[in-house]
């Protein structure tokens, strides 16, 4: 009950105070209302307008370095590799980084983007038109995803999360499995193991379903991330960070897709 709260027996919530109170704030309402609109406490704190701007930075970044990256494919393919490298390497520090930092993001944008336009140089010259059909399918998956989001019909829970993990994990040792049986020549499929076929599908077609599926709730996870920022007043540069997220998982769809459609062409 409100009287047994010990804020009201203090005597500024006494009739009189209470009155001298309201007096005071009349006063002081012209003055409240000539005030900015946001002061510099709320002026640097994250908000989804702020976040969406860091985003189209990066991936415009990214866009740059993958035309860079598409060129370099037809002259230079080890180079492009060697952004892959680089790339892995920034994404590593981003991750475990404590607090975002903008040019380190920034540039894990453009050497993914060398990588994702050399890969895709690569993948075009042997599959014509796989690209386009992966920028568009990569598109529509964030498109519905968001969507669905902004409506409240998908979000991130517990359960749902902990399978996500678990499933990443699992994907990962396999990727890292299917590498090895191909640099040591274990495989002469050039997809390796997602080459081989269960009851007549290629095991890549499968796992690239699930990996889409996988995307799409990652992305969930960085929209719900933004959205925990924004309602939690987080720091304006943490913005950062759920742009980083959001194009991480962006590249892996695209990237999942890509070679999903190739090996439906194979």
């Amino acid at each position: 009950m409100a009287t047994s709260n010990p804020a009201f027996k203090n005597p500024a919530f006494t009739q009189s105070n209470a009155m001298a109170a309201q007096t005071a704030s009349a006063s002081e309402l012209q003055d409240m209302y000539n005030r900015p609109a946001a002061g510099p406490v709320t002026a640097d704190r994250m908000t989804i307008e702020d976040t969406i701007v860091k985003s189209a930075i990066a991936f415009g970044i990214l866009v740059v370095g993958a035309v860079a990256g598409w060129a370099l494919g037809a002259t230079m393919p080890a180079l492009v590799f060697g952004a892959a490298i680089i790339g892995f390497v920034l994404a590593l520090v981003n991750t475990f980084k404590k607090e975002p930092s903008a040019p380190l993001i920034l540039a894990y944008a453009a050497m993914q983007g060398v990588f994702v336009g050399g890969i895709s140089y690569i993948f075009e010259q042997t599959w014509s038109g796989v690209v386009v059909q992966a920028v568009v399918a990569t598109l529509v998956v964030v498109g519905v995803t968001l969507a669905l989001f902004a409506s409240g019909k998908i979000r991130a829970s517990k359960k749902a999360t902990k399978i996500f993990l678990i499933a990443m994990v699992g994907y990962l040792v396999f990727s890292l499995v299917n590498v090895g049986m191909q640099m040591f020549g274990l495989t002469d499929n050039p997809f390796g193991l997602r080459g081989a076929e269960i009851a007549g599908i290629p095991l890549g077609l499968i796992l690239g379903v699930l990996c889409v599926i996988m995307g799409a709730y990652s992305l969930v996870l960085d929209f719900d991330f933004i959205q925990r920022g924004v309602q939690n007043r987080a720091p304006r540069k943490f913005g950062w960070s759920g742009a980083f997220g959001i194009m991480v998982t962006v590249i892996w769809l695209y990237l999942e897709i890509l070679r999903m459609l190739a090996i439906t062409r194979e």
